[in-house]
């Protein structure tokens, strides 16, 4: 897509991560294990599936690390309602920041199921101001959903 979520979400945990503790998270990146930004930036990542418990997750790494201070969580609109109620959970009973990034919408301009839940639950909402641009070199409008190369 090019707007840049990822990016900031890796730039967000770098900057973090230098004086906190804290994961990052993802689910369905690009690349396995990890959340990559078109711009060829990656950073390793804890992959999660919509069976996983992210209170289960964010205890482990706080055992792990000693605390835990934040999580970063790329791709949020695949996340379920539950995981989205869990990461409020953990902002609430745990005091960790949490930074979701994702898509508001599907290529059919219909809410994803984890972004409705982040909209409604979110303390703040920041939409990102990047200049990407559709193939016609508009300013995009919608997601698309290819099924072949063009």
């Amino acid at each position: 897509m090019g707007a840049g979520k990822s990016t900031l979400a890796l730039q967000i945990h770098h900057n973090l991560g230098q004086t906190s503790k804290g994961i990052l998270v993802t689910q369905h990146d690009r690349e396995a294990n990890a959340v990559s930004s078109a711009l060829g930036v990656s950073a390793a990542a804890r992959v999660i599936s919509s069976d996983d418990d992210l209170i289960a997750v964010a205890n482990e790494a706080a055992a792990a690390s000693g605390g835990l201070d934040y999580l970063v969580c790329d791709e949020a609109q695949f996340y379920t309602p539950s995981q989205i109620d869990q990461l409020t959970s953990i902002v609430d009973d745990m005091g960790a920041d949490v930074h979701a990034f994702g898509l508001l919408t599907d290529f059919r301009g219909r809410l994803f199921k984890g972004t409705a839940r982040l909209l409604e639950v979110a303390d703040e909402r920041h939409e990102l101001r990047i200049q990407s641009r559709c193939r016609c070199g508009a300013p995009p409008t919608h997601n698309a959903r290819r099924t072949h190369d063009i």
